[in-house]
């Protein structure tokens, strides 16, 4: 018997999570874990697996969480925003003795979720934190090159964007918001420092970035926890985390809501009510997504994640990038599909440190390459296809494409 508790289970990057944990077969009970037990009731019935259930969770409540995770064999947690839910979650994940993998992606998060490493060691388990697309994959993709391709690495950028999911929730909001709010790390001339979003040290890093099958697009400063965790598993002089959603109005509406300040969090009083200016700017951003989309003709969903890393290879400069697009798959499918694929590893033995680790400090990246080709030739929309670009770029800017 192997037990799974997948807690925010019933959300957009959860969902899909739990339903590639079922396609796996490698568990024998999953648990969808959520605030909303009637969604989560849904989903159950929807997959309809006899390996399902679900548990009404309060993923700020200690107690809580810990009656739900009870006799779990893994905690995957999917619940955000992280800045305030990782934390709570680790904790009580830590003191039930439980192995443990997250989708963190707040920087601020994972520097408190990386402090409980001792406690993760003295406990024995493996905590696992930032698996899934950027933090995740993204640092996979960086150590494969580090370790495979180059002899030197000098930099690397980690680009994003995407837009036109069918669902946004309040927490993907809220981390945007946060994103734009908070002192941004970068990892620049071989020292940490921060940017602010708004200001001159943030524009300065603004740059044109071509994704492949999407387009061309501005991206932004993002507080990413992989300018904080690569530079101490790879040798080099910059990390940078850059992203944008699109379309760009949407991204802008959003920018100039966070710039003039309706963002706070410290309620205001409005006639006879009580009002949290950052919640209504959410119901108010959420509300004008769909008007903007359907305005802007967008279309199906799509995004790309864009590696690109520079260093030495034989005595000569060298780029590559490493691209993952998609058209028609969502944010769900870029962050719940790579977390799944670390719990499986967990589950099959491939992880084995102890301690509360980024992604690029436990698992092999080679390990995670082989699962995933796996798991795309049981997802009939893939076809088998690989959906990771290579292109290797010379000193002369020749550009050739790989095959892993």
């Amino acid at each position: 018997m192997s037990r799974v508790t997948v807690l925010g289970g019933c959300g957009v990057v959860g969902t899909v999570a739990v339903k590639a944990l079922v396609s796996s077969g490698d568990f024998s009970e999953i648990v969808v874990g959520d605030i909303n037990l009637q969604k989560a009731n849904e989903l159950v019935s929807q997959i309809g697996d006899e390996c399902l259930s679900s548990f009404r969770v309060d993923a700020s409540d200690p107690a809580a969480v810990k009656e739900a995770i009870k006799g779990s064999d893994i905690v995957l947690n999917c619940c955000g925003p992280f800045y305030k839910l990782g934390p709570i979650v680790l904790k009580a994940v830590i003191e039930s003795g439980i192995d443990y993998v997250d989708v963190c992606d707040d920087y601020d998060a994972t520097k408190k979720l990386l402090e409980m490493d001792g406690k993760a060691k003295k406990a024995g388990i493996s905590a696992l934190t930032g698996m899934g697309s950027s933090p995740g994959v993204a640092n996979l993709l960086a150590k494969f090159c580090a370790d495979h391709m180059l002899d030197e690495v000098d930099s690397i950028d980690i680009l994003h964007a995407h837009g036109g999911e069918p669902t946004e929730g309040a927490a993907v909001v809220a981390h945007r918001i946060h994103s734009m709010t908070s002192p941004i790390p970068m990892y620049l001339d071989g020292k940490y420092e921060t940017v602010d979003y708004f200001g001159e040290s943030g524009k300065a890093l603004e740059e044109e970035i071509e994704f492949h099958f999407i387009g061309r697009y501005r991206c932004y400063p993002y507080p990413h926890p992989e300018t904080i965790t690569l530079p101490n598993y790879i040798k080099c002089k910059r990390v940078t985390n850059l992203g944008c959603v699109i379309p760009p109005r949407y991204y802008s509406m959003i920018r100039d809501i966070t710039r003039v300040g309706i963002v706070s969090e410290d309620p205001l009083t409005v006639g006879d009510q009580k009002i949290v200016p950052r919640e209504f700017a959410i119901a108010y951003i959420i509300q004008q997504r769909e008007k903007i989309l359907k305005e802007e003709n967008f279309g199906e969903q799509r995004g790309c994640l864009k590696i690109t890393i520079k260093g030495i290879e034989d005595g000569e400069p060298r780029q590559y990038d490493f691209s993952m697009a998609s058209i028609g798959q969502s944010m769900g499918e870029g962050t719940g599909i790579p977390a799944a694929l670390g719990v499986i590893l967990m589950k099959r033995g491939k992880i084995t440190k102890k301690g509360v680790l980024p992604p690029e400090a436990c698992v092999n990246p080679l390990d995670f390459l082989g699962l995933m080709q796996e798991y795309l030739k049981l997802d009939k929309m893939t076809g088998g296809e690989s959906p990771l670009i290579i292109e290797s770029i010379d000193k002369d800017g020749n550009i050739e494409k790989l095959e892993m």
